[in-house]
């Protein structure tokens, strides 16, 4: 069975996340997305671990269902084309903030349980260690090495994913306040990573020119912080649905053959793929950055040095190399982005948000759609202009402005002289 997950996200009681981010809406965009599988995130918060007690009922082994009397929302929302079984596994990230070889570290960790037992035993230790009330995903002082070993003890399928490991202020691998290689920032228990988390920044391609990473799996998730953000970046599975069975895939790639790939964002569309100085706008290759001596021309200061950069400090092959266990992967647009693209306006306008209501509702959910759907149901539903520009996606035939220091990058898939078919049809939307 093949299915998508989404695994790194937030609750509504992690900072700057929607009021939203409960598990009624994460049932709800979940089947809208098309993914399968969706973290619970933050777990270790108080309020949050009880809710999840309370409305999520036993599914299959080590995942859960939304009891049927908080699916009100869904039944109500839900297109009949995008319905689907969703499934939450238990999850959340820690920011790690600790000193290790001489050097303030900060790096963010994903941590997943098989069950409400494991979560709590790895809640109550870190209760000891500092305040899980404050934040859905916790500061806490303590080194990544020692939440492994506490992620360890809790029980024998518990797992830990460093995240987005070349963001620059808060990885593993960040140019900011990460290590060089992956090993010393886990020290003797390396050997329990198995896979590693590209993030919005990077993709495989970068990832696999680094000789380090050749033990690791490559995981994508979406780092949502609110419903709508689902299924940005997925993982692919095509194994029992269950918990050990996802263990299993990534624990084990080599015998098991259950990890298909990952879906990703255009790393280019990613906040912090090249460098840059935000405060002056100023976007930098990383060979700019070099040219200027790693400061901004305009105020002087140093600029943030973004994932391209820091992946060719530390790469020991060329472009074009794929690594031992390469995956495929997929770089996909969020459909609303697209839509406008396609229309001239933003993706969160009511134009746009209602044009994607009704593809979903006819074809199917959002990941069908930019994946699966044959462009000639995608013309006949939407219009020439969309099934061309979807076609382009998939292609990598679209233009993007780099991302740099906490910018998104800017994506286009249509320019100004770009010839459109006619629109023949009596289309549903354009």
């Amino acid at each position: 069975m093949q299915f998508y997950t989404d695994l790194h996200l937030h609750s509504h009681y992690s900072r700057a996340t929607s009021k939203n981010l409960n598990l009624e809406h994460l049932n709800l965009w979940g089947q809208l997305k098309g993914i399968n599988i969706v973290g619970t995130g933050d777990f270790t918060h108080p309020a949050w671990f009880k809710e999840l007690q309370e409305k999520l009922e036993p599914a299959e082994e080590g995942l859960f269902k939304l009891k049927k009397e908080y699916q009100e929302i869904a039944k109500k929302e839900l297109p009949a084309a995008c319905k689907g079984e969703l499934r939450f596994m238990l999850t959340v990230e820690i920011s790690n903030i600790y000193k290790r070889l001489d050097r303030v570290r900060k790096v963010h960790n994903v941590v997943f349980a098989p069950s409400f037992e494991a979560a709590g035993k790895i809640r109550d230790r870190l209760d000891k260690i500092g305040n899980l009330n404050a934040d859905g995903r916790p500061i806490l002082g303590l080194d990544s090495r020692d939440l492994l070993e506490i992620v360890l003890e809790s029980d024998p399928l518990s797992y830990l994913v460093p995240a987005h490991i070349w963001t620059p202020w808060f990885s593993a691998m960040g140019s900011k306040s990460g290590f060089d290689r992956m090993t010393d920032c886990f020290g003797d228990l390396s050997d329990h990573i198995f896979a590693v988390e590209t993030g919005l920044s990077s993709d495989p391609t970068m990832n696999w020119r680094l000789s380090q990473l050749d033990p690791y799996v490559l995981v994508s998730n979406g780092d949502a912080h609110s419903p709508q953000k689902l299924a940005r970046e997925a993982t692919i599975f095509d194994t029992e649905m269950s918990y050990p069975a996802i263990y299993d895939a990534l624990r084990n790639p080599q015998t098991n053959k259950g990890l298909i790939g990952t879906v990703e964002f255009f790393p280019e569309e990613g906040k912090y793929h090249y460098d840059g100085c935000r405060n002056c706008q100023m976007r930098m290759h990383p060979k700019e950055t070099v040219e200027h001596s790693g400061v901004c021309p305009s105020c002087g200061k140093p600029v943030t040095v973004g994932v391209m950069a820091r992946v060719e400090e530390l790469a020991d092959h060329p472009e074009g190399r794929k690594a031992p266990n390469w995956r495929p992967f997929f770089s996909l647009i969020p459909l609303p982005e697209i839509i406008g693209d396609c229309v001239g306006v933003g993706p969160n306008s009511k134009t746009v948000q209602n044009q994607f209501r009704t593809l979903l509702s006819t074809l199917g959910n959002e990941m069908f759609i930019l994946r699966d759907c044959p462009l000639d149901h995608i013309q006949k539903a939407g219009g020439a202009r969309l099934a061309q520009a979807i076609e382009r996606m998939r292609k990598g035939d679209v233009n993007i402005a780099a991302g740099y220091d906490g910018e998104y990058g800017k994506i286009k898939i249509f320019s100004a002289d770009d010839v459109v078919p006619e629109e023949t049809d009596q289309l549903t939307l354009f």
